[in-house]
């Protein structure tokens, strides 16, 4: 009735008023605390340097210069996160408990109570209720989870709409949507907490991709949620299919445990690792957003030794030095130089001379070894084990003697050569130049582990070096280098929890780099079998795990998405057959995507198609990518300029551009609103995991996807 009609939008727009006075509340609030934070600042340096009592500079409250220099650290780190804080809405969403009637009992401690929540607290005074519950804040995960099944003593859920872009102010506060679970609970089955029953939800997902990926704070789903919230004691891998969000589930993941376990994360540190800068800058701006500025975020390789890379490997080469082979390879050649004693060690002290029998002798250096320890951590166990037989004889001459006695035997120089001999000190790049400068060497660390032709890839041809320094490395040199260093000694360079993204394309090898910086953490791997591009990419999770050093990591799949529509999902689903992994297909709660497929004639003809579709689908809103094989780029960028389309690069200061150009090795993770996928069957074709690659660039659309093609569409691809 138009009456009730009148009544309905006169209270929506009652109740959005009142909103906006809250959003206005909270926006002062915040501003105060920031203006207050910043003057803390500004007072903490000025009684650092001693400006406020007439004190002479570094006299002020921090005592002493190694304080000063830690309260200046602290300070300058608090006003970097004030400043890259980025502007938003305070609260995204509102919990109502219920009260003494349906759900109140089930509400608990929160009977009655209204909680907004958001990306950071929001309050007036540390003593005072807050006015924005942190959505990591254990009440909050209700948002989440509540449904009519399971309200969780939640009597109704509201979600805002705030407009895109905007700061968060009142005026950019559009809309907001209630969904009453008690009533609903009463209907009839559940809907209620799904993304499908809010058109909210709906439309933040579907918004148009320009610029960074963004934070999904305010539509995790119920699984993604189970996920996010689990413990930093247990390793987890999320085998996420397409646009099921495990990217942002290992980031939102990241920003939990910051919050939930601060110290003992921040003690040892969070590492977030991603397959290219590409990739890294996509994502940059997604933990900033839910408040946390201090998490590295790298690549493997930023991770390893800082040498001039000189040369280039064959791809043979290549493959070999990243596969789990090269650590039994490296470590046997390393140990190698151990050497067992060939005689007894005499030790003058005064006239007096200590024996140390050859039998004595080989049993320690035997039983060290057998223990496995890292190569310095084995010579230092030795010299001491060496030094406790002279102990032993010295309490059977005339009593225990003390301990500058032993610290005075250990650095004698007839023990240290002994030491030299049998366990000599060494360096990465010694060990790694002689095994692969050196054609005997190699045989026999590799002895059952690589045939002639293998070692025969492996050996520096012609390239043998006077000496280490002067040694000429490769990229997958530098990959070896690192793993000697940890066999060396364990890396200073540890972190108590690592989310590694796309981890179903690293090698062995790249995984063990990460297994060494992790020892005492745990991790957060993410992947997709079925995307694995690399010539080493992984066909299960379980052989991955234990390279990376999580054996026991539980393995949770992500098949439904939300990001790519069923339309365009259903054309990648049809390669699944093809790519050799076992892995669920993919589906997806959205519909309305659409898909076309425009043959051209030649060849020829392609060059001038991809702008002509490129400027029509720049005529509608939301970033384009154009998906090309890697030999095709630089034809199609060519093209685009030509018809005065700018376009822009991942990573590479485009990423805020409209059109980006991408090479189908380098689309994974990205997305975009519109793409155009060019002659599919290059990217099929270019080379053992073509198939891969082709499944990654059908799976980057949002809501379009047009493919070009002049050669016939991959066989897999057909209806």
């Amino acid at each position: 009735m138009p009456g009730e009609e009148t009544a309905e939008g006169e209270a929506l727009q009652a109740e959005l008023a009142a909103e906006r006075a809250y959003t206005d509340r909270c926006r002062a609030t915040l501003d105060r605390t920031n203006v207050a934070a910043q003057h803390r600042v500004l007072e903490g340096a000025g009684v650092l340097t001693g400006q406020h009592s007439g004190e002479s500079a570094g006299e002020g409250v921090a005592g002493d210069g190694a304080s000063a220099e830690a309260l200046g650290r602290y300070l300058r780190s608090y006003t970097k996160e004030l400043r890259e804080e980025p502007d938003g809405p305070p609260f995204f969403g509102r919990l109502d408990f219920g009260d003494d009637g349906p759900g109140g009992e089930e509400a608990g401690e929160h009977r009655g109570q209204r909680y907004y929540i958001g990306r950071r607290r929001v309050s007036e005074h540390p003593s005072a209720p807050p006015l924005v519950l942190d959505w990591r804040a254990p009440v909050a995960r209700a948002f989440y989870q509540a449904t009519a099944a399971d309200p969780q003593g939640v009597r109704s859920r509201r979600r805002f709409g705030w407009a895109p872009g905007g700061t968060g102010t009142a005026e950019d506060l559009t809309g907001l949507e209630d969904e009453n679970l008690v009533s609903a609970a009463q209907d009839g089955p559940a809907t209620a907490g799904s993304a499908l029953a809010s058109s909210i939800v709906a439309g933040e997902i579907e918004r148009p991709r320009v610029g960074p990926m963004r934070d999904i704070v305010a539509t995790i789903q119920p699984e993604q949620d189970d996920l996010v919230r689990s413990g930093p004691d247990s390793s987890l891998c999320v085998q996420g299919a397409p646009g099921t969000g495990k990217t942002a589930v290992g980031l939102h993941r990241a920003a939990y445990l910051l919050y939930t376990h601060p110290r003992r994360i921040e003690r040892g540190g969070m590492l977030v690792v991603g397959p290219n800068q590409a990739f890294l800058g996509y994502i940059s701006a997604v933990l900033p957003a839910l408040g946390e500025v201090g998490v590295r975020q790298c690549t493997v390789r930023d991770l390893l030794p800082d040498h001039p890379v000189r040369e280039q490997d064959s791809p043979e080469a290549v493959e070999l030095k990243h596969s789990a082979a090269m650590a039994t390879v490296l470590r046997r050649a390393l140990y190698a130089r151990v050497r067992l004693p060939d005689g007894p060690v005499a030790v003058p002290e005064g006239s007096y001379r200590w024996r140390l029998d050859e039998e004595d002798l080989r049993a320690v250096v035997e039983e060290t070894l057998a223990q496995q320890p890292p190569y310095e951590v084995g010579r230092e166990r030795v010299r001491a084990r060496t030094v406790a037989l002279l102990r032993d004889q010295a309490e059977r001459r005339a009593g225990p003697p003390g301990g500058e006695w032993l610290r005075r035997m250990g650095r004698k120089k007839e023990l240290t050569g002994f030491l030299d001999a049998v366990w000599p000190r060494t360096k990465p790049e010694e060990a790694v130049a002689e095994l692969l400068g050196d054609a005997g060497v190699l045989a026999r660390a590799a002895d059952g582990l690589l045939d002639e032709d293998e070692q025969h890839v492996l050996l520096w041809q012609g390239r043998r070096p006077r000496s280490p320094r002067t040694a000429r490395w490769s990229e997958a040199d530098v990959l070896l280098l690192d793993e000697v260093a940890g066999l060396i000694a364990h890396p200073e360079e540890s972190y108590r929890h690592v989310v590694v993204d796309e981890a179903q394309d690293l090698s062995p090898m790249q995984c063990r780099v990460l297994a060494r910086r992790s020892r005492f953490g745990s991790l957060t791997v993410l992947g997709d079998l079925a995307q694995g591009t690399t010539p080493w990419a992984a066909r299960d999770w379980p052989e991955q795990l234990a390279h990376l050093g999580a054996p026991d990591a539980a393995v949770t799949p992500l098949t439904t998405g939300f990001r790519v529509p069923s339309e365009l999902l259903a054309v990648a689903n049809r390669l699944l057959g093809s790519l050799g992994v076992r892995v669920p297909p993919a589906r997806s709660l959205r519909t309305g995507g659409e898909l076309e497929t425009v043959r051209v004639p030649t060849a020829a003809g392609l060059r001038g198609a991809v702008p002509e579709r490129v400027a029509a689908a720049l005529g509608r809103e939301g970033s384009v990518g154009v998906i090309a094989a890697g030999e095709r780029v630089a034809q199609v960028r060519g093209a685009l300029e030509a018809a005065g389309i700018a376009a822009g690069t991942p990573g590479g200061g485009g990423e805020l551009a409209r059109v980006t150009v991408v090479s189908a090795e380098l689309a994974k993770g990205l997305e975009y609103d519109h793409v155009v996928l060019v002659e599919p069957a290059e990217i099929a074709n270019s080379g053992p995991r073509g198939l891969q690659r082709l499944y990654v660039a059908l799976t980057r659309a949002v809501s379009r996807l047009e493919i070009l093609h002049a050669a016939g569409l991959p066989e897999a691809m057909r209806d």
